[in-house]
């Protein structure tokens, strides 16, 4: 009964969820679909933390969703000794998400400037989405060549939630390691909509290459 409530019912929920609260929260709070910099505030650490972190999710994120919509392509693509470059490639990623989460996290809770623009939610999230990066870190150091079974075990499970067939056999037989990596996922898909996350799904997304941004503060009365 349980793996039916996580492993079927639970995805279905969050990302009714995360559309429905989505949409409402861009209707009637628009301004909050930011990130809400607060570079302003600090800067060193957040290099630290944002460019890691930005830039290696993406590459992660980009393996696991064609492995999922390209199934026979990324098990081609990982025939031979490319294999175990991907695997290290894919380790290395992980570890350095794990250093750019840990370095955000460090931030806001150290810095009391930023501490004091920060909501319990900022906190609640990066500490979710560390575990659910330490648990896809353990999951390809402990069950190697994650490549080659994602497709046929977790990649058939998704295709069978989006056709509306749930195959809970699937992914049943998967360590329970493997299992809390997935609907850790889920659980972000959930939260996704309460949370910064949201600027993901804003327009443009340039902001993965635009400049940085220079905020000067305009007070009347003074003069620069």
């Amino acid at each position: 009964m349980s793996e039916i409530f996580w492993l079927v019912a639970f995805p279905y929920l969050a990302v009714g969820l995360a559309v429905a609260v989505g949409i409402y929260r861009f209707v009637t709070a628009r301004f909050t679909y930011s990130s809400l910099s607060s570079q302003f505030l600090e800067s060193a650490t957040l290099f630290w933390g944002s460019v890691p972190w930005h830039y290696a999710i993406i590459l992660i994120l980009a393996a696991h969703v064609v492995g999922w919509l390209f199934p026979q392509l990324w098990i081609d693509m990982l025939s031979g000794n490319r294999t175990y470059a991907i695997e290290l490639t894919g380790v290395a990623l992980s570890l350095l998400t794990i250093f750019g989460l840990g370095a955000l996290l460090a931030r806001r809770l150290l810095s009391a400037r930023v501490r004091a623009v920060s909501m319990p939610m900022d906190v609640v999230l990066l500490v979710l989405l560390l575990a659910q990066v330490v648990l896809g870190a353990a999951t390809a150091i402990l069950y190697r060549f994650g490549g080659l079974w994602y497709p046929t075990t977790a990649g058939a499970w998704l295709w069978s939630l989006v056709t509306f067939s749930p195959n809970v056999q699937a992914v049943s037989a998967l360590p329970l390691l493997v299992k809390l990596h997935i609907v850790g996922g889920f659980v972000l898909v959930a939260l996704f909509p309460f949370t910064r996350l949201v600027h993901l799904v804003s327009a443009p997304i340039g902001y993965l290459w635009r400049p940085y941004q220079v905020v000067i503060w305009y007070r009347r009365g003074t003069r620069p």
